[in-house]
């Protein structure tokens, strides 16, 4: 199934919530109600699985979404690694909890890219560490906001 097929799920209207789902941290962006842009919300500090999964709901209700996007760890060479696996059943075990459709969405490079910018944005190594996982879902639902547009 490519991230195009997942996107189908996706309702025409209202806001989606995107998530980088990190080791430690789980970063989250919305998009505005006319899915035009990504701007980031929060990043999680991972607890337990049910904690995360409380929080991530709650922000739902709070953005009233609609969709969820979770950024897909591929390998560089488009393979599915143990990430992608662990992703994917995060997104299993979120939807017994959650009645909204989750895509999935290719996030290759998205922290390398935001990374950067924040270098040539001059962002200090404590200042990038504390922003980059809620950015980097930021950067991952844009991605997947473009896509949804053409």
């Amino acid at each position: 199934m490519t991230e195009t097929d997942t996107l189908a799920a996706i309702p025409p209207a209202g806001k989606i919530l995107g998530l980088d789902l990190g080791t430690k941290t789980i970063g989250v962006a919305v998009s505005d109600g006319m899915r035009y842009s990504a701007s980031p919300l929060e990043t999680i500090k991972r607890t337990k699985f049910t904690q995360d999964a409380e929080r991530i709901i709650t922000l739902v209700a709070e953005n009233n979404a609609v969709a969820l996007i979770l950024g897909l760890p591929l390998n560089m060479d488009g393979t599915e690694g143990p990430r992608v696996q662990s992703t994917r059943a995060f997104a299993r075990n979120l939807s017994q909890k959650l009645d909204l459709p989750i895509a999935f969405w290719d996030e290759r490079l998205s922290t390398s890219a935001v990374t950067r910018m924040m270098i040539e944005a001059d962002l200090r190594r404590d200042r990038r560490a504390e922003v980059v996982d809620k950015l980097a879902a930021s950067y991952i639902l844009q991605g997947a906001l473009d896509r949804l547009r053409n």
